[in-house]
C-alpha cells in the first residue's frame, strides 16, 4: 500500500447527506469495536453479513479484520463521532482475485457507506495488484447487490442454491470514473449546503471598533437583508447594531449552520473546535496569518466535527438568492444579485470581479473568496453552481490546484452546460520559455496549465478586464457558429484596426458575394463601400445602420457582425445614437451581434435590447476581436464530442512495473535508465525503435555495425554514460560512418575525449531521411503525467515547436497534439513528401501516455528524435529517468 492509500494514511470523505467520515485501515487494537459493531447489528442485518445469526460469527470476524498485516489481505474501516460504523475487506483467494466483505451498521444504511469504503478497497486493491473481486451473498439481498452495481463496475452474478456469487473486474473504466464521480457530486454540494444556504450564521469575534473586520461582516449581513438568524459572539461585548452578542458559541440560544471566524490568528484553533463541540456545520474564516500549528489544528477540527471550510484569510462568502441574501463579506459594496458564479482565491480579484459584474449589470448568483484554500475549492463550486439552478456562468481565479485531474473531469462535464472562465495567473516570460530540448525543461508550468484549460473547455483570458469582456459576451450573446465576421463601420480607419485585430485574434473576415453588397447598397448612403469591413460612411444614419446589420444578420456566410462607430458631427445621429439603434430589433438575438465605440469611457459595457438582452460595446477592436475569438473557441468545444482513450494491444503493464521497481531497488534515489532497460521498457508498451546494440569495446562496435548496418552501409554510434542529455552539443556521436576502419575511429574518439566517463556505446544503422519529430513525457507532481510533441532533432531547443496535453490522453487529444504545432503541415504531406505515417504517430503518443499513467515513477522520458516517414514512425534516441514515486489515484473521493 501507498502513503495515499488508507491503509497507510487516515483520510476523510464525504456520504451522499454531506456528512463526514474517516476512513482508515483495521488494526489490532481495534477488534473490541469491531466486534461491537457486529454485535450491535439487527438480527436481520447479521443473518445477511453471515448467513446465520450469532456471536460467534462477530468474533471471528473482527478476528480476521484486526488480525496482523499480511500481503493479499486488507481490511478498512470508517469512523463517524469515534465510533466504526463501517467495514470492507478483501482476502486474497488466488493471484490477482480477492473475496470481500462489507459490513455496515444499523443506522447508517442509505447514505452511500458502503459504495464509499468499497470505492476505497477497489483502489487499495489495484493497487496491490488486484484485478478482480468475488463476493458472495443470500439472493434476498437487495441492499448489497445494490451496492455492488451502483459501483460503476461489472458484475457478473451466479446463482448458487439461496446464494449469489458475484464477480467483479476492478476495471477503471469511464463508466466507473463516472459513477465514482456522480456520487461524489452528490456528497459535495450536500455538504456545501450549510454553507451556501445556511439557516443561521454566527460571526464570532465582532469587535468594538467600527473599522473591524467582523463588525463590517456583521454589518453586511444585517444591511444586506439576511433572511435569516444572525449571532454576534464577543465576551466583552453585550449588543452591535442591534444583535445582542454572546460570549461564546456554546452559548448561543441555537447551533448555526454557519460560523464566519474573524478572530486573531491565534485564536482561532480554539475558536474552530469550540464551533465542532457546538455542532456547527461550515466554517468560513477571515483571519490571516495563521502558522503551521495553527493550521493544521484548524484542518484537523474541522474534519473531525464534519466541517466544510472557506479560508482562512479570505474575504467571504456570499449568496444572493432573494430568499437568502447572504453577504457574509467584509466588501465594501454588496454583490449586485445576478447570475454569475464566482470563486477566487485573491480578495483583491474578488473585489475587482463584484464590482465589474455589477457595473456590467451581470451580477453574482454565488460568490466565495477560497482564500488559502485548506478545504473548499474551485471543484466544490463548480458542482455547486452547475445544480444551483441559478448560474448560468462560471468565474474562476485559481492560484493554486489541489487535485487537478479531478478539478479536469469536473469541469469538463459543467463546461458542457454553462461557461467557466478564469484568468491565467502567473503567466511570466521564464514560464512562456520552452527553450530547452529535454522534456522535463520544455515543460512549463504555463504550458500545464493551459493543457489543463484547454482539455477542460475551460476558456482562458490573460487579464481581469479580458475576462470581463469575454463574460459580457457570453452573458449577452449567443455563441458564433463558427469564426466568419463581418465589421461594420461609419470610419474606415477605425474599420482597418478592427480587421487587423480579428486577424490577429484569428477570426476570419470572408469576402461578401456580389449579391450581398448589392443589398447594401441599397440601404446605406450614397459613398458607401459594402465590403468587409463594411464601410457605411461617416454619413449613415441609424436607420440606415440598423438595415445594413439586419441583412447581415440575414446572410447564411456570416456568424458575428462586429459594429465599429466613431463619434462623428457628419450624420444625424451621434455615436451614441448609432450605437443603441443596434439594440432595437429582437430578431437579432439568434446571432452574434458586438459593438465597439470608439472613445468610450468603460472597457466593456452592456447595452440593453427592447427584448430584455443585451449587446456587448467595448472601447477598442481588440477587447472585442479576443472576446469574439474565445466564443468561437468556446463554440468548436461544444461542438466536439467527449472523445475517449482507446484500448490498446501488447501492454504490458506488469512487466513495466517490475522493471521499474528493480531499477529503483538498486538506485533508491532513481536516476537515467541504461539504454538496455529504456529498450525493455519501450517493448512493454509496443513503442517502435531504430534497431540498435550496445558495445562496450571496439571490437564489439565493429560487429554490430556490420550487422546492424542499412542498405547505403553506413552506421551511427552513440557514447553514453549516465546523465548525458545533449549528444551534439558534447559532440558525442559520429554519423556515416563507413567499414571497420571508421567505426573504430569513431570508438577510439569516444574513449579518448570521454575517458572517465564513457560507459559505452549505442550503434545504430544510418535512419532513413525523414522528418525529425519530438515526443515526451514529465509527471508533474501537482498535475500528473503532461505528454509533450513537437519538432525535433537540434531544433527542438531553437524553435520549440511544441504543443501540450495532460494524460492520459483520449482520441481527440492526440488529434490536437499531432496538429496543433507549426509543423503541423509537414506531417500531412506540404513540400511535396507525402503524409507521415499518421496511424503510427496516433500510437506513439497513446502508448506514451498509457506509459505515463502506468508509472508515476517515470519522471521524464525523451524521444528525440523521432523519424517520420510515410511508411513508419521510428523511435531513434530515447532518456527515461525515474523517480522513487508512490502511486496516486486521483479519482479516489477524498477531502483534502
Amino acid at each position: 500500500m501507498t502513503s495515499n492509500d488508507p491503509a497507510e494514511r487516515p483520510v476523510h470523505a464525504l456520504l451522499t447527506d454531506g456528512t463526514t467520515v474517516r476512513i482508515r485501515s483495521a488494526e489490532a487494537g481495534d477488534h473490541d469495536a469491531v466486534q461491537r459493531l457486529y454485535e450491535e447489528m439487527s438480527p436481520e442485518n447479521l443473518r445477511r453479513r453471515f448467513f446465520s445469526v450469532g456471536h460467534a460469527s462477530a468474533r471471528q470476524a473482527a478476528d480476521r479484520c484486526c488480525a496482523p498485516a499480511e500481503p493479499g489481505r486488507q481490511a478498512l474501516l470508517a469512523e463517524a463521532a469515534g465510533r466504526i460504523i463501517a467495514v470492507a475487506e478483501y482476502e486474497t483467494v488466488e493471484p490477482g482475485s480477492a473475496d470481500i466483505g462489507l459490513a455496515v451498521a444499523d443506522g447508517h444504511h442509505h447514505q452511500g457507506l458502503g459504495t464509499l469504503l468499497l470505492e476505497h478497497l477497489v483502489s487499495a486493491a489495484r493497487h496491490a495488484g488486484i484485478t478482480v473481486f468475488t463476493a458472495d451473498a443470500l439472493a434476498e439481498n437487495r441492499e448489497v447487490l445494490t451496492v455492488f452495481a451502483d459501483l460503476g463496475l461489472r458484475v457478473t452474478r451466479r446463482y448458487e442454491g439461496p446464494e449469489l456469487h458475484c464477480t467483479i473486474p476492478l476495471d477503471q473504466d469511464e463508466t466507473y470514473l463516472s459513477a465514482v464521480e456522480a456520487r461524489g457530486s452528490t456528497a459535495d454540494v450536500a455538504s456545501l449546503e450549510p454553507l451556501l444556504r445556511p439557516a443561521s450564521v454566527a460571526v464570532v469575534g465582532v469587535g468594538r471598533k467600527p473599522g473591524s473586520v467582523g463588525r463590517a461582516i456583521l454589518r453586511n449581513l444585517r444591511t444586506g437583508g439576511f433572511t435569516r438568524q444572525v449571532f454576534a459572539v464577543n465576551p466583552h461585548g453585550s449588543s452591535f447594531m442591534g444583535v445582542h452578542a454572546h460570549p461564546s458559541v456554546g452559548s448561543l440560544p441555537q447551533v448555526p449552520d454557519l460560523a464566519v471566524l474573524a478572530v486573531p490568528a491565534a485564536a482561532v484553533p480554539d475558536a474552530a473546535e469550540e464551533c465542532g463541540k457546538s455542532g456547527v456545520r461550515a466554517l468560513v474564516v477571515v483571519s490571516a496569518g495563521l502558522d503551521a500549528a495553527q493550521a493544521q489544528s484548524l484542518l484537523s477540527s474541522c474534519r473531525a466535527y464534519g466541517m466544510r471550510l472557506v479560508g482562512p484569510n479570505c474575504l467571504g462568502i456570499a449568496n444572493t438568492d432573494r430568499v437568502l441574501s447572504l453577504d457574509a463579506t467584509f466588501a465594501a459594496h454588496h454583490p449586485r444579485p445576478g447570475s454569475a458564479g464566482v470563486a477566487v482565491q485573491s480578495g483583491g480579484v474578488g473585489i475587482a470581479l463584484l464590482d465589474g459584474l455589477a457595473r456590467l449589470g451581470i451580477g453574482v448568483s454565488s460568490f466565495v473568496s477560497l482564500g488559502d484554500k485548506y478545504d473548499v475549492s474551485g471543484n466544490d463550486l463548480l458542482q455547486w453552481w452547475e445544480c444551483d439552478n441559478a448560474t448560468d456562468l462560471a468565474l474562476l481565479h485559481l492560484e493554486s490546484f489541489g487535485n487537478p485531474r479531478a478539478f479536469s473531469r469536473t469541469a469538463r462535464r459543467v463546461t458542457r452546460r454553462l461557461p467557466v472562465l478564469t484568468v491565467d495567473a502567473g503567466r511570466t516570460s521564464e514560464g512562456r520559455r520552452a527553450a530547452a530540448s529535454h522534456t522535463a525543461a520544455a515543460a512549463t508550468r504555463t504550458m500545464t496549465r493551459q493543457a489543463l484549460f484547454t482539455q477542460a473547455g475551460i476558456t482562458a483570458t490573460r487579464t481581469i478586464d479580458e475576462l470581463l469582456a469575454t463574460a459580457a459576451l457570453f452573458h449577452a450573446q449567443p455563441l458564433p457558429a463558427g469564426d466568419r465576421v463581418v465589421i461594420v463601420t461609419n470610419a474606415g480607419g477605425a474599420g482597418v484596426l478592427a480587421a487587423d485585430a480579428c486577424a490577429e485574434a484569428g477570426l476570419n473576415l470572408p469576402e461578401l458575394p456580389s449579391a450581398v453588397m448589392d443589398d447594401l447598397r441599397a440601404v446605406l448612403p450614397e459613398g458607401a463601400a459594402p465590403g468587409n469591413p463594411v464601410d457605411a460612411s461617416a454619413a449613415v444614419t441609424e436607420e440606415q445602420l440598423s438595415a445594413c446589420v439586419d441583412r447581415l444578420m440575414g446572410y447564411g456566410g456570416v456568424d458575428a457582425v462586429l459594429v465599429v462607430l466613431v463619434p462623428t458631427a457628419v450624420a444625424a445621429a451621434t455615436g451614441d445614437v448609432l450605437v443603441r439603434s443596434l439594440t432595437r430589433s429582437p430578431a437579432r438575438r439568434d446571432h452574434t451581434l458586438a459593438a465597439v465605440s470608439l472613445g468610450q469611457d468603460v472597457s466593456v459595457t452592456l447595452l440593453p435590447t427592447s427584448d430584455d438582452g443585451a449587446v456587448p460595446s467595448y472601447a477598442d477592436p481588440q477587447s472585442a476581436a479576443r472576446a469574439l475569438s474565445l466564443a468561437v473557441a468556446r463554440s468548436r468545444w461544444l461542438a466536439r464530442p467527449a472523445g475517449h482513450v482507446p484500448a490498446l494491444d501488447g501492454i504490458e503493464t506488469e512487466a513495466a512495473r517490475a522493471l521499474v521497481e528493480t531499477f529503483l531497488a538498486s538506485r533508491p534515489e532513481g536516476g537515467w535508465l541504461e539504454p538496455r532497460d529504456c529498450a525493455a521498457l519501450l517493448a512493454c508498451y509496443g513503442i517502435p525503435q531504430l534497431p540498435w546494440a550496445w558495445a562496450e569495446s571496439e571490437d564489439d562496435a565493429v560487429l554490430a555495425a556490420e550487422r546492424l548496418k542499412g542498405p547505403d552501409g553506413l552506421s551511427v554510434l552513440k557514447a553514453h554514460w549516465p546523465g548525458l542529455l545533449h549528444k551534439s552539443d558534447q559532440r558525442a556521436l559520429h554519423l556515416d560512418l563507413r567499414g571497420d576502419s571508421q567505426v573504430r575511429a569513431a570508438y577510439r574518439d569516444f574513449e579518448t575525449r570521454f575517458a572517465g566517463l564513457l560507459t559505452g556505446v549505442i550503434v545504430q544503422p544510418l535512419a532513413d531521411r525523414g522528418t525529425e519529430l519530438f515526443a515526451g513525457v514529465v509527471q508533474d507532481e501537482v498535475f500528473g503525467p503532461l505528454v509533450l510533441f513537437g519538432l525535433g532533432g537540434t531544433a527542438t531547443e531553437v524553435l520549440a515547436d511544441q504543443a501540450a496535453r495532460l494524460a492520459p490522453l483520449t482520441d481527440l487529444d492526440v488529434h490536437d497534439l499531432i496538429t496543433a504545432p507549426r509543423c503541423a503541415p509537414l506531417l500531412f504531406g506540404q513540400g511535396g513528401n507525402g503524409p507521415v505515417d499518421l496511424d503510427g504517430l496516433e500510437q506513439l503518443l497513446l502508448r506514451l501516455s498509457r506509459m505515463a499513467c502506468d508509472l508515476p515513477q517515470l519522471a521524464e522520458a525523451d524521444f528525440n528524435p523521432v523519424l517520420a516517414t510515410p511508411g513508419a514512425i521510428t523511435t531513434i534516441d530515447v532518456r527515461v529517468r525515474l523517480l522513487p514515486r508512490t502511486p496516486h489515484d486521483p479519482y479516489l473521493r477524498r477531502l483534502r
